[in-house]
C-alpha cells in the first residue's frame, strides 16, 4: 500500500490534545501589533497552519475575514501565515 503523504502525517504526539475545542477560541480576537503563539488545535480543521510552525511565536499583521495573517521567523525566513484564531494564543 501507498505510504500517505496527507498535511497531518506524522503528528501523532504533537497533535494530541485532551483539551475541547471551546467557542471562545475560535471567537478570539486580536489587535494588529499584537504577538500571539502558534498552538495547533488538533480538534479544528479549519485554517490550521502546517505543522512545522507549532510552537512559534509571532506578530500579527492583519486580518482576512475570520483568520489572521501572522508574521514569523522560520530559520532566517520571514514568513506569513493565514491562521485561525483557534490556533492562536495571545502572548502577555
Amino acid at each position: 500500500m501507498k505510504r500517505s503523504k496527507g498535511p497531518r502525517r506524522a503528528t501523532r504526539y504533537k497533535f494530541k490534545s485532551s483539551r475541547k475545542l471551546k467557542i471562545t477560541d475560535i471567537l478570539q480576537e486580536f489587535n494588529i501589533g499584537e504577538k500571539v503563539a502558534i498552538v495547533i488545535n488538533p480538534s479544528y480543521h479549519n485554517g490550521m497552519p502546517f505543522r512545522r510552525f507549532h510552537g512559534k511565536v509571532g506578530e500579527v499583521i492583519g486580518k482576512r475575514g475570520r483568520t489572521y495573517l501572522v508574521k514569523f521567523k522560520d530559520g532566517e525566513k520571514e514568513k506569513v501565515q493565514i491562521i485561525a484564531p483557534a490556533h492562536l494564543k495571545p502572548m502577555s
